[in-house]
């Protein structure tokens, strides 16, 4: 594990409960926060270039962390995984962790 290399967090999601999505949503970015997080962007249009894009997915966000422990940390929280349960009642989503590249010297 390397502590100096960004981590990527990529989703892929589509959304079927938005009341019960809108409290994940509230209580997410304290979590992004509290593990040195950066939210990027999100999408709620994305456009497939080359391809096939699974259909049942309207929304992209990305989202990234300074590390590994950092995002492993943010994962593992209790706190963010009983949160977490609204997001997974709400959804239908794919959730990958890409590694950055590290720096060069």
């Amino acid at each position: 594990m390397s502590d100096n290399i960004t981590v990527y967090m990529v989703v892929n999601l589509s959304i079927n409960d938005r009341d019960e999505y809108r409290v994940y949503e509230k209580g997410f970015f304290p979590f992004l926060k509290k593990y040195n997080g950066t939210f990027i962007t999100f999408d709620d249009s994305p456009v497939c270039l080359e391809g096939d894009t699974p259909k049942q997915f309207d929304r992209v966000i990305i989202f990234s962390f300074p590390s590994e422990f950092d995002a492993d940390n943010w994962w593992a929280d209790e706190g963010y995984q009983e949160l977490s349960k609204h997001r997974r009642n709400a959804t239908n989503i794919t959730l990958q962790r890409i590694k950055g590249i590290p720096p060069r010297n």
